[in-house]
């Protein structure tokens, strides 16, 4: 997705050169998402007079990569790096194209006339842009790009104008605009007429504002301030600024520094201190003081906003020796899964406590059903793992789509335990498919990546699987993490239950000994680069399996799609004979996954049905077993461990396999172009 990062610095005296120089620290911690443009927004002209500070803006944007940008901004010859701002603020943003091919014109900020009196940043999608764009077009306003941003820009220039008899605050101009806003959008403003101020909101895309002050704040949880929409129409004042109603340092140092973004990447090296804007927050600094405004009151508002501690360290988003994010991440595996145990698992009495859902782990014993949603890597875990919670909580399980869940308006009922998984905590579909839940009284969980996220704020309870940041855009780690999270549910769910316990042992056994057998998978790195080196040049893959691997084998030709932009299909090794068998003949790569477990006879049948149609299977097996080998064309053995667990250290192979492969092919896995790390597109039901 796109990328906000802005800095707010007031009474902190910069200059125009260390402002710029943050900017582009903030959006190369960003550059993960993919993207396709950049730009920037500062205070223009060079005219040291206080008063005229901030009363021009310029705007610098280019296609391509961020040090193209720096370039460009380099070049500026009638800019003035050295002017210093006690307060100012500047704006940035990285660019996945919706609407409008990436170009400079539509990369942001986009801005409201050619005097840039009001420029905007937006991450998500606005649905009724076409019909804002022809409005404001009848009332003479032009158009310059094919954004869905640019109506926005216009928006607000069009309320200003027909203002101008109002004395209007900045926050009450974006109000305004908004309630005219369909789709999702995080956005932020700034504007000449309110030089050093700051406005921002957010609507099913996150927003963050990082504070940092060497002084003692005012409060730590931000009163959320109402006017009705008679009182927005009138322009009816706030309240005065006070502890009662916004946040700012205390003392006779007013000296504050505000850093807005997108995702907490950006704002982590400045400040650990962050507030996460919900939905329809509107938040402006004016003077340096943090307000929060809201039209409309529900009667599941929170009245404050309070300042969260970010748990993320620098080092933990550095690549250090590995060459990329992606393998960086493949290989932190046995930290992250240990990460997610950690605190929760008792080896010693063989005892599972999950904090987040002990006080409802009774009510949700007591459903009926358990669902569970969720996108793309985030789903595969989850039918990773039907069977065992089928297994052991002796309920139905239903693993659904979120985008086909909602689509299909499923039903819903007050007696169903609806579980959402996301790594990033807000993604689109899964984050509709929440709400949809909690509209039907349903009993939510959220199990996610992100501390904070919309997601892990509005389920009832929930799990945060602790893998750390996840820079790349293939999910790895969060994968294997989101496994032993539902694995764990599902052991303290059948804590009370005398006939699972011996089952319940031999798995949280398996669990002990998992992050060393981790180890040993990822030992077998030099063996599938070779093996990566035979299969590079090919156009198409198979992966086959069945009962616990049928999700591995979706999850592995998910990750050799998107980061090498090779064919590559899960099939089901149980419906071969239904029209796979088709395609296989000794041309075709086909790797096959086939453990010693319940169906290890099944897997072994339909390996035979491959080697009959002188198919040359690629086999991910056991260590120990000799049977399967003879009939491998290559083979990659794994350890053994307990059956419902055995896809964790399949998977890892696959993984790799997928890296190596884009990296033979050619293609940057930390910069695909054609994909972006995603909170996939949100519109309102």
């Amino acid at each position: 997705m796109c990328g906000i990062f802005a800095y707010l610095n007031h009474l902190v005296p910069r200059t125009r050169r260390e402002i710029i120089e943050i900017l582009f620290k903030g959006l190369q911690r960003l550059e993960y998402r993919g993207y396709d443009s950049a730009g920037i927004g500062i205070d223009g002209g060079n005219n040291k007079d206080r008063n005229d500070k901030g009363k021009q803006i310029c705007i610098i944007k280019r296609n391509g990569k961020i040090k193209l940008l720096e370039e460009e901004v380099s070049k500026q010859e009638d800019i003035d790096f050295d002017v210093e701002y006690e307060t100012h603020f500047a704006a940035a943003h990285i660019r996945w194209a919706t609407h409008g091919v990436p170009n400079i014109v539509n990369a942001h900020p986009q801005r409201s006339d050619k005097d840039n009196e009001f420029i905007v940043i937006h991450n998500g999608i606005i649905t009724n842009h076409k019909n804002l764009q022809k409005f404001l077009e009848s009332q003479g306003y032009e158009f310059e790009s094919e954004t869905d941003t640019e109506s926005i820009a216009k928006l607000i220039k069009y309320v200003y104008d027909n203002s101008e008899n109002e004395e209007i605050s900045f926050a009450t101009l974006v109000e305004r605009v908004i309630q005219q806003l369909e789709g999702a959008f995080a956005l932020l403003f700034k504007s000449v007429h309110f030089p050093g101020q700051a406005v921002c909101t957010r609507r099913g895309s996150p927003m963050m504002i990082g504070v940092k002050s060497e002084h003692k704040f005012s409060t730590d949880h931000i009163p959320v301030l109402y006017r009705t929409c008679k009182e927005l129409k009138r322009s009816c004042p706030l309240p005065r600024t006070d502890a009662s109603t916004s946040l700012y340092p205390v003392g006779e140092e007013k000296s504050v520094e505000y850093y807005f973004a997108s995702d907490a990447s950006a704002i982590i090296e400045h400040t650990n201190r962050a507030i996460f804007l919900e939905d329809d927050d509107v938040a402006a600094v004016v003077d340096g003081c943090l307000s929060i405004h809201r039209v409309k009151r529900t009667a599941s508002d929170c009245s404050a906003r309070g300042i969260q501690i970010l748990q993320v360290e620098l080092q933990q988003m550095m690549k250090g020796s590995y060459s990329s994010f992606m393998q960086k991440e493949i290989f932190e595996q046995p930290e992250s899964v240990v990460n997610t145990m950690r605190g929760r698992v008792n080896f010693g009495n063989n005892t599972v406590i999950l904090g987040g859902l002990k006080d409802s782990i009774k009510d949700i014993r007591r459903c009926r059903r358990l669902l569970i949603i969720a996108c793309g890597t985030s789903y595969h875990s989850g039918l990773a793992t039907r069977q065992i919670l089928e297994e052991l909580t002796e309920l139905p399980v239903m693993v659904e789509l979120s985008s086909d869940f909602l689509d299909r308006s499923t039903p819903v009922f007050r007696d169903d335990v609806c579980i959402f998984l996301s790594q990033s905590g807000e993604t689109g579909d899964t984050l509709m498919a929440l709400r949809y839940c909690k509209g039907r009284r349903a009993l939510t969980v959220g199990i996610t990546n992100t501390v904070g996220s919309s997601i892990s704020r509005e389920t009832d309870c929930g799990v945060h699987v602790n893998a750390g940041p996840e820079i790349g855009v293939a999910s790895t780690k969060v994968y294997s993490s989101q496994f032993v999270a539902l694995i764990m549910f599902a052991l303290m769910m059948s804590e009370d239950r005398i006939s699972m316990q011996k089952r319940r042992k031999e798995i949280i056994q398996g669990l002990q000994s998992l992050p060393d057998q981790i180890k040993e998978v990822l030992n077998l790195d030099e063996q599938i680069q070779r093996l990566a080196s035979d299969l590079y040049q090919q156009k198409s893959v198979l992966i086959m399996g069945r009962g616990y691997h049928y999700a591995t084998c979706l999850e592995g030709a998910l990750k050799i799609k998107e980061i090498t932009f090779m064919h590559s299909e899960g099939i089901l090794a149980g419906e071969l004979k239904h029209g796979a068998l088709a395609l296989v003949d000794h041309r075709m790569p086909i790797i096959m996954i086939v453990m010693q477990d319940l169906i290890y006879a099944k897997c072994q049948n339909a390996l035979q049905q491959v080697v009959a149609r002188q198919g040359r299977p690629i086999l991910i097996c056991g260590q120990d077993d000799e049977e399967t080998t003879k009939n491998a064309y290559r083979a990659i053995h794994v350890p053994h461990t307990v059956d419902c667990l055995q896809g964790i250290l399949s998977v890892i192979p696959l993984q790799l396999l997928a890296f190596h492969l884009a990296v033979l092919r050619g293609y940057d896995v930390d910069d695909n172009k054609r994909l972006r790390k995603i909170e996939a597109d949100y519109v309102a039901m």
